[in-house]
């Protein structure tokens, strides 16, 4: 599609699945926590219930890693009618864990990407999530130095979006957001005016699926974070 970044001032990357892996390991984490809980439901039941007891405590824990520990710890407690051993609830701690303290490990082309735009633009991290496990990651990226700014918002929506810009005093016509998630890093940016770049990760967590009614085409999508360089002045 045709696409004018001409005015763009200040580029916002999404930091989970567009600068490094991250639903991979939920995912890996998914499957562990299957076969601990199999002598009481099907695999299939207990990514069902998992996943609501995240979406119910969505509001009380938020986004990431422990917020999510907590609810396997919960739903292993349901699933097995308080029956699950004290073990199994360490093993389960053990898993997120091993989550937290997980290398941090770049997508393609990342490095190139933002050593490219410094200076010429002012870049930004915009994610959401829990603040200290996106500092980790942050600073075991070796990112941090290519960013004027690193924000980690609880939620992603127009209203978080349209406060940060006009705490940053930045112009929502000067303004690009890159990210993976369409629901989170693409429909509200677009809704408050700004431009958007998608660029999609091979998995995508179900809470950030968009339906079909919802998905515009007035954005630019593309295949690698690389390409993006195609389009800015450089």
């Amino acid at each position: 599609m045709e696409v004018d970044f001409s005015n763009i001032k200040v580029i916002g990357f999404d930091a989970d699945d567009t600068l490094w892996v991250n639903e991979t390991y939920f995912r890996d984490t998914e499957e562990k926590f299957a076969e601990l809980l199999d002598a009481y439901e099907t695999k299939n039941k207990i990514d069902q219930e998992l996943f609501k007891m995240e979406m119910a405590n969505l509001d009380i824990y938020g986004y990431g890693i422990k917020g999510f520990m907590l609810s396997m710890i919960e739903s292993a407690l349901d699933l097995s009618n308080n029956q699950v051993s004290q073990n199994t609830i360490s093993e389960i701690l053990n898993l997120g864990k091993k989550m937290i303290s997980h290398p941090v490990e770049l997508l393609d082309g990342v490095e190139e990407v933002l050593s490219n735009l410094m200076g010429k633009y002012r870049l930004i991290v915009l994610t959401k999530g829990d603040l200290l496990d996106q500092e980790r990651k942050l600073e075991k990226s070796g990112l941090s130095q290519y960013f004027h700014h690193v924000e980690v918002l609880s939620d992603k929506k127009e209203s978080n979006y349209s406060n940060l810009l006009e705490h940053l005093d930045i112009d929502v016509n000067e303004f690009l957001m890159i990210g993976n998630s369409l629901k989170s890093d693409v429909l509200p940016i677009l809704n408050i005016g700004a431009q958007a770049v998608h660029v999609p990760f091979h998995t995508t967590w179900a809470h950030e699926m968009v339906a079909e009614d919802e998905m515009v085409n007035n954005h630019l999508k593309l295949n690698s974070l690389k390409d993006i360089l195609k389009y800015l002045d450089n």
